[in-house]
């Protein structure tokens, strides 16, 4: 699999889970540039990426609910539509240039899309187009799916471009999406490769676990209470760039 996991790789897991939580994402994309440039077998790329997308989201989701954050219907909603069509992603066979090329970019053209600038008087005042938002959730959730990701940075631009809701309701929506596509995401990719591959990859992964347990948590202890909106916004929009670049030019 990967073998014994380089220190560096497991500070790149820390960081990444620490600035993706503070977001509400999980960092599946980064982890799997990562461990494709670290020489693993992309078929196994997402099985780690969604282990460590749990992880990360899990602990953002249930901070961002006890501050109270969430705004509840409209995030089930939009993960219910995305849930199954991330498990039919999963399900679906894929090739290595496929896999990296509808990756990174997909990644870059949702980044640029958070450049878009937005008057700070137009923060939380929905556009005509928010209303549609649940309509995209199952395309965006069979994308997830089949790349082995959560989604939520598929989804966090187009809420941030239609001021759908304010970005630390968006942050927490991204949160919960990501983590129930990630766990019907890697049901798809256990039945299609089998339980003894996922428990294979994910001993191996065991540091890289670890580390983004720790980052997650200071992460997202981050977004709840001291980074400014406009600063989650652009923190997302440079990162999601960074990622679709990399994983385009590797």
């Amino acid at each position: 699999m990967i073998g014994l996991v380089p220190l560096s790789i497991i500070a790149a897991f820390f960081v990444t889970a620490l600035l993706y939580a503070a977001v509400g994402f999980g960092g599946g994309s980064t982890y799997a540039a990562l461990l494709a440039l670290s020489g693993m077998d992309y078929r196994l790329l997402p099985m780690v990426a969604l282990a460590c997308n749990i992880i990360v989201v899990a602990g953002s989701s249930m901070r961002f609910a006890q501050a109270r954050i969430t705004p509840w219907r409209g995030a089930l909603l939009m993960t219910s539509l995305a849930a199954p069509a991330a498990l039919l992603g999963g399900l679906t066979p894929i090739d290595r240039e496929t896999f990296m090329l509808l990756l990174g970019g997909s990644l870059l053209l949702a980044g640029v899309t958070m450049l878009i600038p937005v008057r700070e008087g137009e923060v939380g005042e929905p556009t005509r187009f928010a209303k549609a938002m649940p309509f995209i959730a199952a395309p965006l959730g069979y994308l997830a799916g089949l790349v082995g990701i959560g989604g939520g940075i598929f989804l966090a631009p187009l809420l941030h471009l239609t001021r759908w809701k304010d970005p630390r309701a968006i942050a927490a929506t991204a949160s919960i999406f990501i983590l129930v596509n990630s766990l019907f995401g890697l049901v798809g990719q256990v039945l299609k490769q089998g339980p003894a591959v996922l428990g294979g990859a994910i001993g191996a992964a065991l540091p890289l676990l670890i580390a983004v347990a720790i980052g997650g948590q200071i992460g997202s202890l981050m977004a709840v209470k001291f980074l400014p909106q406009r600063a989650i916004r652009w923190l997302t929009a440079v990162l999601v760039i960074w990622v679709g670049a990399r994983l385009l030019t590797g």
